[in-house]
């Protein structure tokens, strides 16, 4: 069963009460962020700028099939990354760092955890194909993005075993 409006409408509202938590806490008005449920995959959910658009985006199949530890935890993570975000917009920080975990701790979350272990039978996952490489030490495998930069010139892999560069297969 889909992932229906009211459960949709629950996430939102968690959401936006999470950032109204965080503009008490910090005392500062946060930028308007879109919500969407367009990710796939095994991911529960991405924060993303671009430009001054922010946009937070859930797993919709993951909110269906474990709709309280969603509600719980993922909304709590993706606001935390936006409030990061729009507070330290200037400077640099980890995507998971002190700032990041800070937030967390506002939301009540003190040991957070940046990556879950959610079983994913049942939701559809997109499997990367892989080219092999060949290195003094045998063969090693790279997803296609890091083909790709290979092959258009941008980058260069060493092998992680002995350290020598990796050359395409032929």
């Amino acid at each position: 069963m889909p992932l229906d409006q009211r459960q949709r409408k629950q996430v939102i509202t968690a959401t936006r009460a999470r950032i109204s938590e965080a503009e008490i806490q910090f005392n500062k008005r946060l930028p308007k962020v879109e919500i969407s449920f367009d990710v796939r995959g095994s991911a529960w959910g991405y924060y993303m700028r671009k430009g001054r658009q922010r946009r937070i985006r859930y797993n919709a199949a993951l909110f269906e099939k474990y709709f309280n530890e969603g509600l719980e935890d993922t909304v709590a993570h993706e606001v935390a990354h936006f409030v990061v975000d729009s507070l330290y917009r200037r400077r640099k920080t980890k995507p998971h760092g002190k700032e990041w975990r800070e937030v967390m701790s506002l939301f009540g979350i003190n040991n957070p955890s940046v990556t879950h272990s959610t079983d994913l039978s049942g939701i559809e996952v997109r499997q990367q194909r892989r080219f092999k490489y060949q290195c003094e030490c045998g063969p090693v495998m790279l997803s296609t993005t890091r083909h790709f930069r290979v092959l258009r010139g941008t980058t260069t892999y060493s092998c992680r075993r002995c350290g020598n560069q990796l050359q395409v297969e032929k």
